[in-house]
């Protein structure tokens, strides 16, 4: 990011961007003398040129995001260079791989580790598929698995578990071919609900594991995690936005009418008295004076229920399909603006047999409260990783092998403390001096 007035780039700010189907998002940040960051800059703007997060019209993505990044630069003072970009579209997907090289029995040092790290990175997809994240799980020597820490150790062979996320080539491509018409370079991509989880999970939810589903306009990404370190990605591509058009579609009134009468009446579960709650639904091609139609409440639910058990039914299927339905990982946290639905989480409970919390992002200083829902959870985990980042020297992910309390970057908020309280920021820098002092 530049100041204005000289144009200069200021390294104590980084911006991101959060692209879906229904809103794009950008917020501004800067890391303040203590540590943590304060949002200094947010804009957003309703979506164009998108569908299921993917890019179908570079022209009205190119200019939705023109808008909301230069919101975030006149209420910053300051103009973007680079961003980091959330990303759900291009069937993300996971695999978990494993590397290791000789140590002939003798104690292993910085160097081997490096050279390890090394060849774990130099790990390519296929062609028709782009990196977006190399994620270590933990090291071995020898037979001995999930070593945070080899230094010191002797062993025949250090090796290194990785989970390497990807995404098909053609939406990645298409998503920097239109932030790139903006004049914004990309800093980095990071899956969606890897995001929303940073800005959601606490410290034990990662540890002991549990999946993050983020329900946004286009559509519904899922993250899995055990022993601290992201296992799993994928999404399924329906979100709240169809829920807008079923009822556009069933009370045949106008979309713009649908969203209005979804976000205020809205509901996934039926409730006593909704049989007498009338509804003023306005009609599709009716003069705006006209009377609208009366409908019942329970017709507006009747409606969305099936689309949500529609959606969690391809969100077991997913994890089914993985092996993860029957994992560890028995507790789920809904975030993204779908999950504010009523009765949403009641049903996700129900049809994936687990227990069920609505996850709100950390509050970030600065942030005005219109900005803090789980609309923007992806947004608030992408200034998480970026400020993490930043302060590691770059080394973000490799952050993961440090211990729970330490994996991720804590922030002072303007709630009351979580019960897993923030970590000092010297325990990351510290985290990130090491690596950046012996690699």
């Amino acid at each position: 990011m530049s100041d204005k007035k000289n144009g200069k780039p200021r390294r104590d700010m980084v911006a991101v961007l959060d692209l879906g189907t229904s809103k794009t998002a950008c917020f501004l940040a800067k890391l303040e003398d203590d540590g943590w960051p304060t949002v200094i800059g947010v804009g957003h703007q309703p979506s164009k040129g998108l569908r299921s997060g993917a890019v179908v019209d570079i022209e009205g993505a190119r200019a939705a995001v023109a808008a909301a990044v230069h919101a975030a630069e006149r209420m910053a003072g300051g103009m973007v260079k680079k961003v980091f970009v959330g990303i759900g579209c291009g069937r993300p997907a996971t695999e978990q791989v494993s590397v290791s090289i000789d140590t002939g029995g003798r104690e292993i040092g910085p160097a081997d580790i490096r050279k390890v790290l090394d060849l774990g990175k130099d790990r390519r997809p296929p062609a028709d598929r782009e990196l977006l994240h190399t994620l270590p799980m933990g090291f071995r020597v020898d037979d001995q698995r999930g070593i945070r820490d080899p230094r010191g150790l002797y062993g025949k062979t250090l090796g290194l578990d990785l989970n390497i996320v990807t995404a098909e080539a053609g939406p990645v491509r298409s998503l920097s071919t239109c932030i790139a018409g903006g004049h914004l370079d990309v800093e980095a991509f990071v899956v969606t609900p890897y995001a929303s989880a940073l800005a959601c999970l606490v410290d034990d939810e990662m540890t002991l594991g549990t999946i993050v589903i983020d329900m946004g306009g286009g559509t519904t990404d899922i993250a899995a995690f055990q022993n601290g370190a992201l296992v799993f990605a994928d999404s399924v591509p329906i979100g709240g936005s169809h829920a807008t058009q079923d009822i556009a579609h069933g009370l045949s009134t106008p979309i713009a009418a649908a969203e209005r009468i979804k976000i205020q009446y809205g509901g996934a579960v039926a409730q006593p008295g909704d049989d007498r709650a009338v509804l003023d639904v306005p009609q599709i091609g009716a003069p705006e004076e006209g009377p609208p139609n009366h409908m019942p409440k329970s017709l507006l639910v009747g409606i969305i229920k099936p689309r949500i058990e529609e959606t969690f039914e391809l969100v077991r299927a997913k994890l089914e399909k993985s092996g993860l339905a029957k994992s560890a990982a028995r507790r789920v946290v809904l975030t993204g603006g779908a999950s504010q639905l009523a009765g949403a989480d009641q049903i996700a409970g129900s049809v994936l047999d687990r227990q069920v919390r609505l996850g709100r992002p950390r509050r970030l200083r600065g942030l005005a409260e219109s900005a803090t829902g789980p609309a923007f959870a992806v947004a608030t985990g992408l200034v998480l990783y970026a400020i993490e980042r930043h302060d590691s020297g770059g080394l973000a992910e490799l952050a993961a092998l440090a211990p729970p309390k330490t994996a991720r970057l804590r922030f002072k908020t303007e709630r009351k403390p979580q019960p897993e309280g923030p970590a000092r920021p010297g325990m990351i820098r510290r985290l990130g001096t090491w690596f950046h002092d012996h690699f």
